[in-house]
């Protein structure tokens, strides 16, 4: 042990010196990461589980039109979307662990939400009106799971690393919805909707089994920001976010009908070369946003969007599509950490989870809005027009990001000096 000698008056007393844990390495820390993300994993899985069963059970099982098939799968988002901000301000006042556990029983009780809905499957309203609810609180429980995760994966490896838990917690959404999708219809055909409602519990409740026994991390004292104040700190991060998620939006709901416009097969190939694009990026750059600054990779990060969104736009050939949406994917693929960072540095630690909530509303109502929207420019104007007004939006952000990093809002000053 390093001792060090501090004089008090006239006694001298020998101290232990502190010892700073060891930086981790690369592996050490993604191991970190992961044991905590993985309950944003499982939450995501119980939303996939479900997405392929649903509608076509409420549209043909229980003899309800497409409207009430949407609306049952539309409750969740709207849910979460509505909750988030709640979420955050809970995570920054009893701590993330608290907030992930809460999640996690909301995904459990969606759970036996279907559950009950098919016991009542003999009054179809009664059984509807279920399935709406398990879906409302699967919502609520999502915001809360992976809003915590993020902010109790910081708390675990430290700030410095926010970046990169933001990217894994990414990297598992997307696995747990792409895994999530077959094996829900799988489990459907095994034991119906019975069947699928006790996996869905099953996978929440072996994720609460697991996170109860973790070490939770302190919550930050501290007198927190009105919901306003936040706000007015991420909204030109949370503006840019959206504007670059319009992208993502096209090309993963209106990619399908690109194709089928232009008469050409593989677009279902085009859907995992963006998802392989994504997710890759995150894994080979994981250090970027510490390296460059957050701002530095979104700005990039847009530019190879927008040249992606164009080759989709312009496309003659095949190729020329596939190359495009590989390349929207790996530019949005760092979007979200890389001004996420930003977004949370510019309050003090007490509102982190506040102001990532926030931050994250941005890109949930956006992506809400790109469907509809696109959808009446698709008809007006076909189908390639809206990737090349995606491109714009993208360049709005680009535009948006430079004038953030030539003149940073005047908050920035003490969100630096309390971060």
């Amino acid at each position: 042990m390093i001792e060090k000698k501090t004089c008090c008056k006239n006694a001298v007393i020998l101290m232990p010196e502190p010892v700073a844990e060891p930086a981790l390495n690369g592996l050490r820390l993604n191991l970190r990461i992961v044991s905590i993300v993985m309950f944003n994993f499982a939450s995501y899985l119980t939303i996939g589980l479900p997405l392929a069963v649903l509608p076509g059970y409420v549209h043909d099982a229980m003899g309800f039109s497409a409207f009430w098939a949407g609306l049952i799968i539309s409750l969740q988002y709207f849910a979460t979307l509505l909750s988030r901000p709640h979420a955050g301000r809970y995570a920054d006042v009893l701590g993330p662990k608290k907030i992930v556990v809460f999640g996690l029983c909301g995904c459990f009780l969606s759970g036996l939400g279907y559950l009950l809905a098919d016991i009542a499957s003999a009054w179809p309203l009664i059984s509807l009106l279920l399935l709406g609810l398990g879906r409302v609180i699967l919502g609520i429980g999502q915001s809360f799971a992976g809003t915590g995760s993020t902010l109790w994966g910081v708390g675990v490896v430290g700030s410095l690393h926010i970046g990169r838990v933001i990217s894994w917690n990414g990297i598992v959404t997307y696995g747990a919805m792409a895994m999530g999708a077959p094996l829900g219809v799988l489990c459907y055909a095994w034991g119906g909707l019975q069947g699928l409602a006790l996996t869905v519990m099953g996978v929440a409740l072996l994720a609460i089994l697991l996170a109860l026994p973790r070490p939770s991390v302190k919550a930050n004292k501290g007198k927190p920001l009105p919901f306003r104040a936040v706000l007015g700190r991420v909204w030109l991060y949370g503006m840019a976010l959206a504007l670059a998620s319009a992208g993502f939006g096209v090309i993963a709901t209106f990619i399908t009908l690109f194709y089928d416009a232009k008469g050409w097969d593989g677009a279902a190939f085009a859907l995992t070369l963006f998802s392989v694009a994504f997710v890759g990026t995150r894994l080979l750059f994981p250090n970027g946003i510490n390296r460059l600054g957050g701002l530095n990779v979104a700005m990039i990060c847009f530019g190879v969007e927008i040249i992606g969104l164009l080759l989709v736009g312009t496309a003659a050939m095949p190729w020329m599509a596939k190359i495009g949406v590989l390349l929207t994917g790996m530019g949005f693929s760092l979007v979200f950490p890389a001004l996420g960072v930003v977004a949370v540095k510019a309050v003090p630690p007490q509102n982190q989870g506040a102001a990532l909530a926030t931050y994250t509303v941005f890109m949930d109502m956006s992506l809400g809005v790109t469907g509809p929207l696109a959808g009446l420019v698709m008809t007006w104007a076909g189908v390639p027009v809206i990737y090349l007004a995606a491109a714009g939006l993208v360049a709005m952000a680009l535009l948006l990001t430079w004038r953030l990093k030539k003149r940073p809002p005047s908050a920035l000053p003490e969100a630096a000096s309390s971060s």
